[in-house]
């Protein structure tokens, strides 16, 4: 009799032992969750104001395509002055109809789990962490439009999908995205639970929120509904994949520059000049709002595995616009690789990897993030510094503007062509150039010279 008394009490005491430490595990899984939202103060409209954004590519960053593997790096982009990590899709991507042997991260089984050839959601904690304590806000890409074709949606939730004319659930019309079913917005059920995925990410994990992929696709209605609901929560950072200026009123705080970029592509194959710049500025003026922000690029992940390279679409011109990137009102992004002056197409539904030597960009893009981060000149925000074009003796070819605030000032002057020029500024002051340091004094009647695509940053004495 004994004996089994003792034994249960040693049964009860091993299970009540396994108990608390199931429960300090998910104490401290929960301690993490709140250290990480208290640990960064939430994002505002001034922390946007001087921000680099990075897009994180978690598969092909490293030889390992693991959070873990990333997370190692995150100081490193401090240094490249990011407050804004927009982190690729990292859900379980669905197998049925898949393309390549890993398929697209836009595919996604499930909104709530991550994928397993990343890491585990602990790893992905320790990542949202690690940014935070580097003073680095997190947001996910977030795939509102269609689901992959093993969501359990499909087999418990058919009705939420849009259907053919033979009542069979379709891939997204007018697209080859056929490894994706397409989402009926019509179904307010669905409305519902979309909005509750996104919400678990910012309650339960943290993140400071959302890149919503091909965001013009999805009603107006459902993003301005469900960001209200978000911000109830904590203030988000909301970036759209679209170009469309309502997406700005309410629900998103930047867009892409997507008619910017394609002017800088053909700026540098020869295909525009600077008049066609000035009309780009002068449309952004026209269509958006004084406080709406573009995000400005030269590379993306879409850019870069099928449309080519920086070095492809832009040769000798890609260090120019990537200083023009940063020096034009908006908010410049650096995506995964460009910091090491990469020169491939990542695969995107294999494996690959980045090589991670630093060239000429990773000195460059830091000493951008130096100035986007504390010169107010350089603002891009919902409160941005003024641009203000400045006349030149050829403005074909020399594109020249001034931005300001609070007393500061910035001049860009760049040859947005592959011969050398000569030229004259309507223009007058005493400034260093930030990247050589020398003084230089501009007067009106002073000639200049410029070599194919040489650009300057001068800032005001």
């Amino acid at each position: 009799m004994k004996n089994i008394v003792l034994g249960l009490f040693v049964i009860g005491f091993l299970f009540s032992c396994k108990k608390s430490k199931e429960e300090t595990a998910t104490d401290t899984e929960n301690l993490i969750v709140e250290e990480v939202i208290e640990k960064l103060p939430p994002v505002t409209d001034a922390i946007m104001e001087n921000a680099v954004i990075y897009e994180a590519n978690i598969r092909q960053y490293s030889q390992e395509g693991t959070f873990s593997a990333f997370t190692k790096d995150i100081p490193v982009l401090k240094e490249l002055g990011v407050k804004i990590l927009w982190v690729m899709p990292i859900y379980p991507i669905s197998t049925t109809k898949s393309k390549g042997s890993l398929g697209s991260y836009y595919a996604i089984s499930d909104y709530t789990k991550v994928n397993p050839e990343f890491g585990t959601i602990e790893d992905f904690r320790a990542l949202v962490k690690t940014a935070h304590d580097n003073g680095i806000y997190v947001i996910l890409d977030w795939v509102a439009n269609h689901t992959g074709w093993d969501h359990v949606w499909l087999k418990e939730h058919p009705e939420y999908y849009t259907k053919d004319k033979d009542g069979k659930i379709t891939h997204t019309v007018d697209t080859d995205w056929t490894d994706v079913a397409d989402l009926d917005y019509d179904n307010m059920q669905m409305r519902e639970q979309m909005k509750n995925d996104m919400i678990y990410w910012l309650k339960e994990e943290g993140i400071d929120g959302f890149r919503c992929d091909v965001a013009g696709m999805v009603p107006i209605d459902f993003w301005n509904k469900t960001v209200a609901e978000l911000k109830k929560i904590k203030p988000v950072f909301m970036l759209a994949e679209g170009w469309e200026s309502e997406l700005l009123e309410k629900a998103f705080d930047m867009g892409y520059g997507w008619d910017t970029h394609h002017k800088m592509n053909d700026i540098a194959q020869g295909k525009a000049n600077v008049i066609e710049w000035d009309k780009r500025m002068t449309q952004i003026d026209t269509m958006y709002a004084k406080d709406d922000i573009l995000m400005n690029f030269t590379s993306n992940h879409d850019e870069n595995s099928w449309n080519g390279t920086v070095q492809e679409r832009m040769g000798e011109a890609k260090e120019m616009l990537a200083a023009l990137s940063y020096l034009t009102p908006g908010m410049p992004l650096i995506y995964s690789g460009q910091e090491y002056d990469m020169n491939k197409r990542l695969l995107f539904f294999e494996k690959d990897t980045i090589h991670k030597e630093k060239g000429k960009f990773f000195p460059l893009y830091k000493k951008l993030g130096v100035l986007k981060n504390t010169n107010p000149a350089m603002h891009g925000g919902k409160n941005a510094a003024s641009y203000t074009r400045i006349k030149t003796s050829d403005d074909s070819k020399v594109l020249a503007f001034a931005r300001e605030k609070e007393g500061n000032k910035i001049v860009f002057i760049a040859n947005m062509s592959k011969e050398k020029v000569k030229y004259t500024l309507e223009y007058e002051g005493k400034f260093t150039d930030y990247l050589s340091k020398e003084a230089v004094e501009v007067k009106p009647k002073n000639e200049y010279e410029l070599k194919a695509w040489q650009y300057r940053i001068l800032i005001s004495e």
